[in-house]
């Protein structure tokens, strides 16, 4: 009867999680979509708490409400501007808890087999799913044991190591240790070779010494990524650590943390895929840690880059029809989203055309700037992708570009030796006037220097996003 239970409660659990990806695919269902996943992992943990084997209720209960009041205290203090590092930290959690129920598995997997066989009829849970394998269906899941285990310590420290470039405490520029990637070559042939030994011998050993090597391979390959490439990464890691809870799953017998594991797995190898392909970047380069790239020196930029105050870009547009704005990053860290919005419903009820356009890659997570307009109560409609919107900037009198670098950088298409030649950008240099809100002088995240600031037809309007929004408002009355 719990089993049933348990069995169905999991159905009902995966269809909800189901929905909940699909309804993240749109700002107007993710809301909901929201819901439907905290109902299903609501359903899932019930389920599994009554179901066969459970027991240990106290503890369990304690660590339920740790967790959640963690959790609490997290999505209480959090910005927008941090989400990109905490989801990167809680993929290292899911990486880690995939290596430690891993070795749980395998010692328990130790202690069955140890046991005489008829002291195993009274086994109960877990260790009742391994008293009644076959020695092919041992070996079966010591490797997904392994697997497990493998992605898992990748996830951990490659997670890791991404949080510290996100959050600014690791350089964000690529860094390889001497040897580069024979490293991680070399690694990974170790860890070949301790799945044969592990497959034979069943020892705790050649287990521990490929997580060893795991978690090099997960440190190495983050920092020879480059903050470009960031986004790719937290998507990528997002797929890792589906992977693992699958693995895991396997090993485990629960077909819920299968599917799940799957899902995740699936659509954050999939998003990575769509995202590589909107940065013109060859998917295995990405996670191989940049491997290949273009090489010889950039191009010199010619130039200076020429100031404006509030008042010139109030009175530019003034006389403009047509404005599109660009958000970035530092309108994420300004938290400018509002005063954006503010200024947008100005020049539209002055009967201008204002429209918001977005790269695939805005920010340091997938969908980071259209979360930041919704939450500013910008309009849906006028907020369009950089296909549907690219074409238009000729004919447009004034772009806006708030803190961004990258996605709106000519040298994607001019100079065939920068380290983001051919990707995709927002050609915003075609507009007649360009103006770029931006702090100082520096280089964006990823370190790449921007043409785009010495053109003739851009001015730069230094200072503070949000500060910088706010006067402009001022003047616009």
């Amino acid at each position: 009867m719990e089993f049933g239970f348990t069995t169905a409660a999991y159905v009902v659990a995966a269809v909800l999680f189901i929905l909940s990806l699909g309804g993240l695919s749109g700002q107007e269902s993710a809301k909901r979509a929201v819901w439907y996943g905290i109902a299903g992992m609501a359903l899932a943990v019930f389920a599994t708490l009554i179901g066969p084997g459970a027991g240990l209720w106290l503890l369990s209960l304690v660590l339920l409400a740790a967790g959640g009041a963690i959790g609490v205290y997290v999505a209480q203090k959090v910005e927008m501007t941090g989400m990109p590092q905490l989801v990167a930290a809680m993929h290292s959690l899911v990486g880690l808890a995939a290596v430690f129920v891993g070795f749980n598995a395998h010692f328990e997997l130790g202690r069955v087999l140890a046991m005489d066989p008829a002291a195993r009829a009274g086994l109960h849970g877990f260790a009742e799913l391994l008293a009644d394998k076959t020695t092919v269906e041992v070996n079966i899941l010591r490797v997904e044991l392994f697997l497990g285990v493998f992605i898992g310590a990748v996830t951990f420290t490659g997670s890791v190591v991404a949080y510290g470039k996100l959050a600014g405490k690791l350089t964000s520029a690529a860094t390889k240790l001497p040897g580069g990637h024979m490293l991680n070559l070399g690694a990974a042939i170790v860890s070949l070779l301790c799945l044969i030994w592990y497959f034979n011998s069943g020892g705790f050993f050649p287990l521990f010494l490929m997580t060893l090597a795991a978690l090099f391979i997960g440190y190495h390959l983050i920092m020879g990524i480059g903050g470009a490439d960031m986004p790719v990464v937290v998507s990528m890691l997002n797929s890792y650590s589906g992977w693992a809870a699958a693995a895991i799953g396997f090993s485990l017998g629960n077909d819920l943390l299968i599917v799940v594991g799957a899902l995740v797995g699936s659509s954050g190898a999939i998003l990575s895929y769509i995202m590589c392909k909107a940065m013109n970047r060859h998917f295995v380069s990405v996670i191989l840690g940049g491997f290949g790239g273009a090489s010889g020196p950039a191009a010199a930029i010619e130039g200076e880059q020429i100031a404006i105050d509030a008042d010139g870009v109030a009175e530019a547009l003034d006389e403009a029809d047509s404005v599109i704005i660009i958000p970035g990053y530092g309108m994420a860290v300004a938290q400018a989203q509002h005063g954006v919005s503010e200024l947008t419903r100005k020049l539209r009820a002055a009967g201008k055309e204002v429209r918001f356009a977005i790269h695939p890659v805005a920010g340091r997570l997938p969908g980071h700037m259209n979360v930041l307009l919704a939450e500013a109560k910008v309009p849906y409609d006028i907020v369009l992708e950089m296909d549907e919107i690219n074409a238009d900037f000729p004919s447009t009198d004034v772009a806006i570009v708030i803190g961004s670098n990258d996605i709106v950088n000519p040298a994607a298409q001019e100079d065939p030796n920068s380290p983001i030649a051919g990707m995709p950008v927002l050609e915003v240099w075609k507009a007649k006037k360009v103006f770029v809100s931006k702090r100082g002088q520096g280089t964006g995240y990823s370190g790449i220097e921007n043409p785009l600031f010495y053109k003739e037809n851009t001015r730069m309007f230094y200072g503070d996003a949000k500060a910088s929004v706010d006067a402009l408002l001022q003047k616009l009355g």
